[in-house]
């Protein structure tokens, strides 16, 4: 093609980021290989003062931190020790470039880990950031199997921000329920809804209604005064959208989604299921008393306990101090959806380390959002299709030639954004299906999501995670998306990237990324609910490009016996 084609730059574009990524996802020769042994059980813990099974880590529930150096390589075997459960885990936010096999997404990239079996996940952590792991099958996240990961830059990479020490806040909601309970109560007819949860946690504990005025509250972390914190947040709420406030203190955002954004000041920070932020917290506040760190929910009517901890001040080996005695943060109102839409707003690419987003797409896909009748049960539908995952996995049906496995017709492109009335209750059925994106490798693809109202009239807020990619953030708007009208508002001056974004009530957010990442990746709502309930779809990329799959992510569907 000559460089005088119109489709040159979108194509050098393409061909440049993918090349960065070979060359970022390629260790060093510093790079070190850090191997951790996983046991995946359930443990009966008290979390909120509430005595249920959790699935545990080696018996911690939330799982450890995994913590490395750009570029190493990360290796966890897990042994599934559940006895009646198949498992997966998901590494969110890491591309899996060289490696779509480990995603961990049950029924996309693996089949499930069965129970007393194990399963060895290899992959590079390819840039620094802030990262998220958790269950990747049916519901599971909702019973605690969940971590962090954090990835340093190598020395003498100079961040563009300063800190003294760094700390990590894992926000999770917790039910009184398990997951079948859950599970069952969504696939029934009339659907029973999971409710709101009863506690809210910070780094894995919380209070409920279980627990007596004397139950000890857990510290965030103890500072020194003067002193600048660097706290590395992440979401995995299943339900939940969170505001996250530390009492008489300002967080300067700096990173998101492994991302570093210009900076900018907040007193409330929002939250979505699936994103990670880097805030910096100064210790400038009075040394002689404690302070309120305090989650709550937004987005839908409050019903759940704030989430605390204590930010203690202290010096040397100094105990904690008691609980404060000033009145906790007042949180924002749940339904004032102003102020976070203005957070989404301000969330912009760092000026030094900004990665410019293509010009322009070679196809756009508009994906409506509705809650709808299929089969006498109440699913979420993308253009009127709900996702069933297949009993073989696509990235094994795909790259073997398995055509029966999964759906062939391909889904709609867009729906009808002209006739279409986004306020009113849908009044087709839709179906459901295994259906694909296929996706040209290394072509420039728009998402404009697009929310509609529920049959109770009801509208939410959404978290879409893509898997294998990152994505420019190319902007938000109310009411419905007319391509005619808003593709030229789209912000291609100082895009974010991010792999997690939100979808706010009667409204849309457009994202652009490059396929090219040779594989099969879901992108969905990171509701555990919602993706349970079909609310996803699933793009492939170039499966020729990808190497032998390994055996061990076969043994399911018609992938059984496959040399």
């Amino acid at each position: 093609m000559p460089p005088s084609s119109p489709r040159w730059p979108l194509l050098l574009a393409a061909a440049v980021l993918w090349c960065s990524s070979l060359l970022a996802a390629a260790p060093s020769a510093a790079a070190k290989v850090h191997h951790h042994t996983w046991d995946i059980e359930y443990q009966y813990k008290s979390l909120d003062c509430f005595r249920k099974l959790a699935v545990t880590i080696n018996g911690e529930a939330p799982g450890p931190t995994i913590r490395a150096t750009r570029g190493d390589t990360v290796v966890v075997t897990v042994r599934n020790n559940l006895g009646t459960e198949n498992t997966g885990i998901h590494w969110h936010g890491i591309r899996q470039i060289g490696s779509p096999w480990a995603d961990g997404t049950v029924g996309v990239t693996q089949c499930p880990i069965l129970p007393g079996e194990t399963f060895t996940y290899r992959f590079v952590v390819d840039r620094a950031g802030t990262y998220l792991y958790h269950a990747h099958y049916g519901m599971q996240r909702v019973a605690g199997l969940d971590g962090m990961i954090v990835v340093s830059e190598p020395d003498g990479v100079v961040e563009p921000f300063a800190y003294d020490q760094e700390h990590t806040v894992l926000l999770m909601d917790w039910w009184n329920t398990s997951v079948y309970e859950q599970a069952v109560g969504l696939a029934s007819d009339p659907l029973v809804f999971v409710t709101e949860p009863q506690s809210l946690l910070i780094n894995g504990r919380g209070r409920s209604n279980y627990c007596s005025p004397a139950a000890p509250l857990p510290t965030l972390f103890t500072a020194a005064p003067g002193k600048t914190y660097r706290l590395r947040i992440g979401s995995l709420t299943s339900l939940s959208s969170l505001s996250f406030q530390i009492e008489g203190h300002s967080m300067t955002v700096v990173e998101a989604d492994g991302h570093y954004v210009k900076p900018f000041v907040v007193r409330t920070l929002f939250l979505y299921s699936g994103e990670t932020y880097s805030v910096l917290l100064k210790a400038d506040q009075d040394p002689s008393r404690n302070y309120w760190a305090a989650s709550n929910v937004v987005g839908r009517k409050r019903q759940t306990p704030s989430g605390l901890a204590i930010l203690s001040y202290a010096a040397g080996n100094d105990p904690p101090r008691a609980p404060p005695t000033e009145q906790q943060p007042v949180p924002p109102a749940w339904d004032d959806v102003a102020p976070r839409k203005e957070q989404s707003r301000a969330i912009v690419a760092h000026p030094d380390h900004a990665v410019p987003a293509p010009p322009a797409a070679d196809r756009t896909l508009l994906l409506l959002n509705t809650q709808n009748r299929i089969d006498n049960h109440l699913r979420w539908a993308i253009n009127g299709v709900s996702l069933r995952f297949p009993a073989t996995p696509y990235l094994v049906s795909m790259k073997r030639g398995l055509r029966g496995a999964y759906e062939q017709r391909p889904p709609a492109d867009a729906y009808d954004y002209r006739g279409y009335d986004i306020s009113s209750p849908p009044t087709a059925n839709g179906t459901v299906a295994s259906a694909v994106y296929r996706l040209a490798l290394g072509s420039v693809v728009d998402v404009v999501l697009q929310n509609a109202a529920m049959p109770n009239g009801k509208n939410e807020t959404h978290p879409w995670h893509l898997h294998g990619h990152d994505f420019w953030v190319l902007g938000y708007g109310d009411g419905k998306f007319d391509p005619e009208r808003d593709t030229g508002r789209f912000n291609l001056r100082d895009p974010v990237m991010k792999n997690t974004v939100p979808l706010y009530p009667m409204g849309w957010t457009a994202v652009r990324f490059v396929a090219d990442n040779p594989g099969v990746w879901l992108f969905h709502c990171h509701i555990e609910a919602h993706v349970y309930m079909g609310m996803g779809v699933v793009f492939e990329e170039g499966v020729d490009r990808v190497a032998r799959l390994p055996t061990s992510i076969m043994g399911c569907g018609r992938s059984r016996g496959l040399p």
